[in-house]
């Protein structure tokens, strides 16, 4: 079951990646174009949105279960239990904040323009956060690019 989950979780970090950037980069070039807010452009947010949402939840599971996640004496000292018990879980936490107020936002808004802004805006930053949260093979932290 946790390798099932941990490949889950990794499989599915780069349909949420693929999801956020096609969703920034509509907002920013209909944003700029001064487009109408369509029904497609509520969908793609949406997706998003419960994309990492479902990751999220996969995430907390894993987070419980993973025998990276080890809050013994000395483990700030380790960074690989560091990272995993604190640093990525914080991370992603505001990550998916950010882009569910983005969402909550856009939703609200009345107008196309602040429509396309919310999503432009919150979405970034959650991706940023998102890319800074993973543990890309190149850190040293036991993970895959899978």
């Amino acid at each position: 079951m946790y390798n099932g989950l941990v490949h889950a979780h990794s499989g599915l970090r780069w349909v949420v990646l693929a999801l956020l950037l096609f969703a920034i980069f509509n907002a920013f070039s209909k944003k700029s174009k001064g487009a109408e807010w369509t029904d497609k452009d509520k969908k793609l947010t949406l997706f998003a949105m419960i994309f990492t949402h479902v990751q999220l939840l996969i995430g907390l599971v894993l987070y419980f279960i993973s025998p990276l996640v080890q809050f013994s004496e000395g483990f700030m000292k380790n960074p690989v239990y560091r990272f995993y018990g604190m640093e990525h879980i914080v991370t992603m936490l505001l990550a998916i904040a950010l882009i569910t107020v983005g969402y909550s936002k856009s939703k609200r808004a009345t107008e196309s323009a602040k429509k396309f802004k919310s999503v432009a805006t919150f979405y970034l930053i959650g991706l940023l956060l998102i890319l800074a949260g993973i543990p890309w093979p190149f850190r040293d932290l036991g993970a895959g690019w899978f």
